[in-house]
Formats: C-alpha cells, sequence, structure tokens
C-alpha cells in the first residue's frame, strides 16, 4: 500500500472512531454522579437497574467501612464551591439535613414523593426519606419473658443481661437524640442514668450487640432491624421486637434513607431523574425484598413476610432536623455518660 492511501485509511479510520465515540459514548446529559453511604451490596443492584433502564451512565462514589456515612458527607462539603456530585443517596437523614444547612442542596420535590409521610421529607424539598430500617429490639429465642419496649433497659430482671451500641456513633446517637426531642433532658437523662445502674454493657457496634445476643451472652439489645433480620434468616435464636407499640409509649423510631440533589451539580436533569426513581415505589419494594429488608414509605408497596409494614407500627413522631441540631448539643454529655 502506498503512503497515500496509508495515510488516508489512518485518517479515515480516526473519523470513524470519532464519529462512533460522539454517537456511542455518554454524554454529559446522559451521566449521573452520585455519592452514596448506604450499603454499596444494597444500594449498588438499584442502580445498576437505573442505568439499564434510562440508557443514563451511574458513576458512583461508595462510602467505605472506614468512613461510614461521613466520608462522603464531608467530600460533599469540601467540593461546594465546584460540585463533582449530582445526588446523595443519604443511609439516614440526619446527614442530608445537615448538607442541607451547609447550603451543599438544592431543593426538588419529585413526583414520585406523592403518598411518603410529611415527617420523612424536608417541608422545602432539600431531601426525601424512602425505604427505612427500623430501631428494634433484638431478643434471644430461649428468653421466656420478652420486653417490649425500651425502658426495659431500666427493669431489674435484666440488670447486666442488656447491651447498647456506642451511643456516640450510628443510629444510637439518632435515636437519643430523638429521644431527648420527645421526652426532655431531664426525662432522657434520668433514663440513661438507671441503664448505667442497671448494668448496662455498652458494644461497639449494632452488629456486635446482635451478635453477643445471639450467643446468649445478654438477653437483648436495641439494633436497627436489618440486624435482626439478617441474623433471623441465617436461623441464629433471635426475634425482632418493635418496641413501645402499646400503652402510650414512644413508639418505634424509624431511620428512613434520604436523597438530596446537590446544588449547582453537573448533571441536574439526569440527577433528577435518579431521585426520581429512588424514590419510586419500585424501588421500595426491591429494597424490602433484599437481604436489606427495608421498610417501605409508600403506603401499600409489597413486602415479605418478615417486613413490617409503616401503616401498621406505631412510629415515634420525629423532627429529623431538630435530631441533627440536638446530636451535637448533647455530644459532650453522652460522652461522659459513656465514659463513666
Amino acid at each position: 500500500m502506498s503512503r497515500g492511501r496509508l495515510f488516508f485509511v489512518v485518517v479515515l479510520a480516526g473519523v470513524i472512531a470519532a464519529v462512533l465515540w460522539r454517537v456511542l459514548a455518554p454524554s454529559s446529559a446522559h451521566t449521573v454522579v452520585v455519592y452514596v453511604s448506604h450499603d454499596q451490596v444494597f444500594s449498588e443492584p438499584i442502580l445498576n437497574d437505573f442505568q439499564r433502564d434510562t440508557g443514563i451512565l451511574i458513576k458512583a462514589v461508595y462510602d467505605t467501612e472506614e468512613t461510614k456515612s461521613a466520608g462522603v458527607m464531608n467530600r460533599l462539603i469540601a467540593e461546594k464551591a465546584n460540585p463533582q456530585a449530582d445526588v446523595y443517596w443519604a443511609n439516614e437523614p440526619i446527614r442530608a439535613e445537615v448538607l442541607r444547612l451547609r447550603g451543599v442542596a438544592r431543593s426538588y420535590r419529585s413526583p414520585s414523593a406523592a403518598g411518603i409521610p410529611a415527617q420523612f421529607r424536608n417541608a422545602d424539598g432539600y431531601w426525601t426519606g424512602f425505604s427505612a430500617r427500623a430501631r428494634i429490639l433484638i431478643v434471644h429465642r430461649g428468653l421466656r419473658d420478652k420486653p417490649r419496649s425500651i425502658q426495659a433497659y431500666t427493669d431489674p430482671r435484666f440488670n447486666g443481661r442488656a447491651v447498647i451500641a456506642n451511643p456516640l456513633f450510628g443510629t444510637t446517637t439518632a435515636h437519643i437524640a430523638a429521644l431527648f426531642n420527645a421526652w426532655g433532658d431531664d426525662r432522657v437523662e434520668v433514663f440513661l442514668d438507671a441503664m448505667r445502674r442497671n448494668g448496662v454493657h455498652i458494644s461497639s457496634s449494632n452488629g456486635e450487640s446482635a451478635d453477643q445476643v445471639a450467643r446468649g451472652a445478654f438477653d437483648f439489645a436495641l439494633v436497627d432491624s436489618d440486624d435482626v433480620y439478617s441474623r433471623e434468616r441465617q436461623g441464629q435464636p433471635v426475634e425482632g421486637i418493635y418496641p413501645d407499640q402499646e400503652g402510650g409509649g414512644p413508639g418505634c423510631f424509624i431511620v428512613p434513607n434520604a436523597v438530596l440533589l446537590i446544588k449547582d451539580g453537573p448533571h441536574p436533569a439526569a440527577g433528577k431523574k435518579l431521585i426520581d426513581y429512588l424514590l419510586s415505589r419500585e424501588t421500595e419494594r426491591k429494597l424490602a425484598f433484599s437481604d436489606a429488608a427495608q421498610i417501605p414509605l409508600h403506603p401499600g408497596v409489597e413486602t415479605p413476610a418478615d417486613v413490617r409494614r409503616l401503616e401498621t407500627l406505631n412510629v415515634m413522631q420525629v423532627d429529623y432536623a431538630a435530631v441533627a441540631a440536638r446530636m451535637q448539643a448533647f455530644q459532650p454529655w453522652l460522652r461522659d455518660w459513656v465514659g463513666h
């Protein structure tokens, strides 16, 4: 082949490759960047389904176990002046509220949010909750007289026989903050002091608490509902009890996922489509039937037999913005309590 013909072939191949790239490669309008603090094993299949169903390329950044929940939130705050993400999928609404306060979120009222109770949505549309865990009691199956309330932590019958995850971290912190708002400071401080006097053991995490109950080291613990479901499905000798469902108790504390649109993100239209997808009834059904066993917030969504529906529960009335503020305020007191 002559040099002239070879040059022509090379140029033609380059032109064809450029055209194919423009046609086949995802454009910025067909890409969405999402930061995720929900467990990757549960969130990634949902995001893959979105990509398959819409043709929009997903670029996901997940929290690691070492930086769980706070890592991508702090990254979003650091990137505020030059946002790289379009959407944040949080595993609870507290950090979504922090991002709203920091000016990182943009209001978006998704049509898919219709039917989700107002309690689980920011009133101005800055974040919306979906697919929740519940804070429930994991109880050893061999226990005859089983606890029905978080007040069991102060019951002399369970002296030295109850465990709770370190309340300086995770959903235990949020639960105690919600109690401060529901009961008032004095009552919660009395309750927590009574727990200490009753010999409560403090573990490193909800998972460790659940494992200790399953082994019979303790009678019960307050954990997240997925900690219970996973062990029940493994055949471990435990059961879950939704606390304070009768007798005027505070009700069950619900911890929904939350999703928000990032202010000035690079792909806002695609970001809104992803939010619509995450808030859909079908996504909630998928998460209910997954090993996450999450509770749909839309009424009437199909669930497996071992996942309770929200409408069947006595739910604690929670202002998540107030909980976020309270978590900062009581940390010094709580550190003293843990250190006793």
